[in-house]
């Protein structure tokens, strides 16, 4: 008789399919844009040598106008070129290989080596397997005539030309949209893992709560690196794109804005990690006083606040209030932080550790929230906020 799943059973597998569908997650609108945008160069590609120049293998147009629908009209140009050489060298390697020998398997033999070796080689990036898969296609396809490698030169360019052409011309990508989610979280996340840490300590937490603040920790200085290349795409996806300046901008935070969260996730990463030490068996590290406890749970509880008034900002921009709500509870911080500090006095050597530890990483927490000139990071003018 088959047994029937457990209550706990089910909710364990209800959290697993859960986690399985935030994994998972649908296209977005860049991807289905450059789907249908490689999708209809791969069309016209096709009409044009297959239908106006009668190309016998028409297929070489719409496989190369398919490749160049980069994510940027600079890797496009860029792979254009690579793609290029590479079909080139493929097809005179094959043909050459096949007129050589007069046998297809031999010519097989003879240029399949050098054709991979060249595509590893050469620095074309993802380009270089259409040099021996270019070889394949020849050899299959029988077509190893001058006229006919003519042809499958001439149907490359072609379908690299309107692959370039779809590309810069229906919806230019240009990627800062993923620059200013991304950089807005950063705030949001802090807030949210110190909001956390302060009901946590306030509360009671447990070695493997210890553990799961220490790895958001770690999972946004990940954000910081995911941040950055972003911020590269965006900058590659404005040089020769000829839409970028029809397309509604926004202001970007500018790179100071990442060197600030940078420092403010080193903070975080070190409270968590000296949190989840005092709550390990295996360390032997006592935990501070409760009262001492009860201080920085308000430390942290104003902090968060302090980062959440700077999403408030960077989504909406400075105002009066948001500067008098912030300044407020970075002071309220501060006291808190005065006031644990008296608990150092009259611990063990062991629990002084531990408390002094987390004091230091708190103090220079606040001192990087605290501004030097204004309540942000400068802006500069960023991308279209319209694109992906």
């Amino acid at each position: 008789m088959k047994e029937r799943p457990t209550r706990t059973t089910r909710t364990t597998r209800t959290t697993r399919l859960t986690r399985l569908t935030r994994r998972v997650r649908p296209p977005d609108r860049y991807q289905v844009v450059q789907s249908l945008k490689a999708a209809g160069a791969a069309a016209i590609a096709w009409a044009v040598t297959g239908w106006w120049l009668e190309a016998p293998m028409a297929l070489m147009a719409p496989w190369a106008a398919v490749a160049l629908v980069q994510g940027t009209v600079y890797r496009s140009l860029r792979s254009a070129v690579q793609l290029f050489l590479m079909i080139a060298a493929g097809t005179l390697m094959a043909a050459g290989a096949v007129l050589l020998t007069g046998n297809t398997m031999t010519a097989l033999l003879i240029a399949l080596p050098p054709a991979v070796l060249l595509g590893n080689w050469a620095r074309a990036g993802g380009q270089g397997l259409y040099a021996p898969t270019t070889a394949l296609f020849v050899l299959a396809y029988g077509s190893y005539s001058l006229p006919a490698v003519g042809h499958r030169l001439l149907e490359t360019a072609v379908g690299a030309a309107v692959g370039i052409a779809v590309n810069a011309l229906v919806l230019p990508p240009v990627h800062s949209q993923h620059v200013n989610k991304l950089a807005y979280a950063l705030p949001r996340d802090c807030a949210r893992l110190l909001r956390e840490l302060s009901e946590g300590i306030r509360d009671g937490y447990d070695e493997e709560r210890a553990e799961r603040w220490y790895r958001s920790a770690g999972d946004m200085l990940g954000a910081l690196a995911e941040l950055r290349t972003a911020r590269g795409w965006a900058s590659e996806s404005f040089r020769l794109n000829p839409g970028h300046r029809l397309r509604r901008r926004a202001p970007a935070p500018s790179d100071a804005w990442d060197v600030l969260w940078a420092r403010v996730g080193d903070r975080l990463l070190t409270l968590t990690l000296t949190l989840w030490e005092a709550a390990s068996e295996r360390r032997g590290l006592p935990r501070p006083p409760p009262r001492a406890l009860a201080g920085l749970a308000a430390l942290l509880a104003a902090a968060a606040e302090v980062c959440a008034v700077d999403q408030e900002v960077m989504e909406h921009g400075p105002d009066e209030e948001r500067r008098g709500r912030r300044s407020a509870r970075l002071a309220d911080a501060r006291r808190a932080l005065a006031g644990t500090r008296e608990h150092l006095q009259g611990s063990d050597v062991d629990a002084e550790a531990s408390l002094g530890s987390l004091l230091a990483a708190c103090r220079a927490l606040l001192d990087d929230l605290t501004p030097e000139e204004g309540l942000t990071p400068e802006a500069e003018e960023g991308p279209a906020t319209t694109a992906g």
